[in-house]
């Protein structure tokens, strides 16, 4: 699997206003909902909560990988953003987060979610590209970024 894949330019937001963790998953859900005619807004946000009260997402280094499980998705689908400051987040690390690669999945896919976890995972791993995302100033710069 490769990002571009899973993640579209227009699923892509540099600097986006985020006061708090719930407004960055309300703009993701926001995002998410324009391309997913099916599914209504509040199953992707409540997915992303839900899985968020299991344990924080947020991987270390200013990153969070928020994701969660949706009956009646086709295929998996991703929205990167980042914000305009660090969120506080309850990180592993218990810094603010800035970039979020959120992840949204059939709800019966359990073992193709870990597999792309683990990709999307190895691919913030990398300084070079974390650097890019955070240098970013468009919504362009930002998904070449990461692909």
């Amino acid at each position: 699997m490769e990002i571009k894949d899973i993640l579209t330019p227009d699923c892509t937001l540099c600097a986006v206003q985020g006061t708090s963790k719930k407004r960055i998953f309300e703009t993701i859900s926001d995002v998410a909902d324009k391309h997913l005619p099916e599914i209504e807004l509040d199953p992707i946000l409540t997915s992303l909560l839900c899985r968020e009260k299991m344990g924080s997402t947020g991987i270390g280094n200013g990153i969070a990988i928020p994701h969660g499980r949706l009956a009646g998705l086709e295929k998996v689908m991703a929205v990167l953003i980042t914000s305009d400051g660090p969120v506080a987040y309850d990180a592993i690390d218990n810094q603010p987060v800035d970039i979020f690669f959120a992840i949204l999945v059939p709800e019966e896919q359990a073992q193709g979610h870990l597999q792309t976890l683990a990709t999307i995972a190895a691919k913030l791993n990398d300084k070079d590209v974390v650097k890019r995302l955070r240098h970013a100033k468009t919504n362009q710069e930002l998904y070449e970024a990461i692909v």
